[in-house]
């Protein structure tokens, strides 16, 4: 007996010590938490140890971790091709392929890659914009001109499942910006924001690639990455269109309630937020909301709108993050905001997280800066646009700053500025991020 008990609690902390995977955009729960304990307390004075570099084209696409790999995507320009000279131009063709890369997690090895002609035609061309979604063996990505994939996770391009492209097969228009909506798995469905006309969600089999259910009707697809919530007495799948957001049934893709809110340029990006009964919407152009979900049933009312002045949270390219009520993000001008999920009220502002260094209140030289947030314990690990990795511990009182390194160089061009655009991935006590040439692990164990 006392043999048997000794194994089954070997069993138990083996199973509880597990390092974590980060298997999706966002992580795990797409919540931006990073459960594993046993992290650095602040970071070395030159940095984290960097375990190891594997080179990659461009791509604002982030590193997916799950079962001892990494997975990641890229763009890569053809011989002769080079991307147009103003990143906003989204009339050149540019002759490029597109690649999957799979590396083993410990060594940062090339353990296969699949690669498939790809012409760009989109503003800012850097590469792919979506994480890698890692699922029961199975790897899907989604390419930035709407080329899925669904690819074996151990043998690569040697077992391809299926394969999808939105333009030809349901004559989805590219946005401007590329596909970015981040695909999410729900059962036994893959669930992708298409855009075609008749047809703006569509759920895939995620082991056969047949559709199962489409959804909606919009004149522009958006850029948001749909989540999946607890509300009314059912699972509810939350997306916002550039029309409005809309809560569905994500078994058959039947609307259960829809809020209008609509952002500047088409720009819905990011994911849905949820703390207690209060959901959080907002992006660039004054549209931020707040709203109560029903305890009874799937259904919403209106808790409070943004003006885009004097209250709220208006983010571009990162999904702020809620904590004992109060909203973190990063507004359109760049400043690091604190803001009162139930009133919309500010508490305070620093330019800090994003750049390193305060600014004036007037700076205008951080347009849709960035920086992506990721929950560990009761502190916060940020990576900045400037290549910056930081820790810090987040109030409604202010933000205080524990310690920040560069990690990476920032390679991507925007507004004249050069900048880190990818959200890193932590698991194995490791952080996994990447620019447009390289993909480095670092250690953030405790030692």
């Amino acid at each position: 007996m006392l043999r048997l008990t000794a194994i089954a609690t070997m069993l138990f902390v083996g199973s509880t010590a597990r390092a974590d995977d980060w298997p999706q955009w966002m992580g795990k729960n797409r919540d931006d938490v990073w459960a594993e304990t046993g992290i650095v307390e602040k970071l070395p004075a030159g940095g984290p140890k960097v375990l190891w570099r594997a080179p990659v084209g461009g791509g604002y696409s982030g590193p997916a971790v799950a079962n001892g790999k990494v997975f990641v995507t890229d763009k890569q320009l053809k011989p002769g091709a080079k991307d147009p000279n103003d990143p906003f131009d989204s009339k050149t063709e540019v002759s490029s392929a597109e690649r999957v890369l799979c590396f083993d997690a410990k060594t940062g090895d090339e353990l296969w890659k699949h690669e498939y002609d790809c012409t760009y035609q989109v503003s800012y061309p850097a590469g792919p914009r979506c994480t890698p979604t890692v699922h029961e063996g199975k790897v899907y990505t989604l390419g930035a001109m709407g080329h899925l994939c669904c690819l074996d996770a151990e043998m690569g391009p040697k077992k391809i499942h299926w394969q999808k492209h939105f333009p030809t097969d349901y004559r989805a228009k590219t946005p401007i910006w590329g596909f970015a909506g981040h695909p999410i798995i729900h059962k036994n469905l893959l669930i992708c924001l298409v855009g075609a006309e008749d047809a703006t969600l569509v759920a895939f089999d995620k082991d056969t690639g047949k559709e199962v259910w489409k959804a909606l009707s919009s004149s522009e697809t958006g850029y948001n990455s749909p989540v999946l919530i607890e509300a009314g007495g059912v699972t509810q799948l939350v997306v916002w269109t550039p029309k409005a957001v809309w809560g569905l049934n994500p078994l058959t893709g039947k609307p259960y309630w829809d809020v209008p809110l609509e952002p500047k340029y088409s720009m819905s990006i990011m994911t849905a937020q949820k703390e207690g009964d209060l959901l959080y919407v907002g992006g660039i152009g004054g549209a931020a909301i707040v709203l109560k979900l029903d305890a009874t049933k799937p259904a919403v009312s209106e808790v409070w709108r943004g003006d885009g002045k004097t209250d709220g949270l208006y983010p571009v390219n990162m999904s702020p993050l809620i904590t004992d009520g109060t909203i973190y993000g990063v507004d359109q001008p760049g400043v690091f905001r604190a803001v009162e999920l139930k009133t919309g009220k500010r508490y305070w502002q620093s330019f800090k997280p994003v750049f390193g260094e305060e600014k004036d209140e007037e700076f205008a030289g951080g347009g849709s800066g960035t920086l992506f947030l990721t929950k560990n314990g009761d502190r916060y690990f940020g990576l900045a646009e400037t290549g910056d990795l930081l820790i810090a511990k987040l109030s409604p009182k202010g933000y205080e700053e524990v310690s920040r390194a560069k990690l990476l160089a920032p390679t991507g061009a925007a507004f004249g500025r050069k900048v880190v655009w990818s959200h890193p991935a932590y698991a194995n006590k490791c952080v996994f991020a990447r620019n447009d040439k390289e993909l480095v692990c670092a250690s953030l164990a405790a030692e």
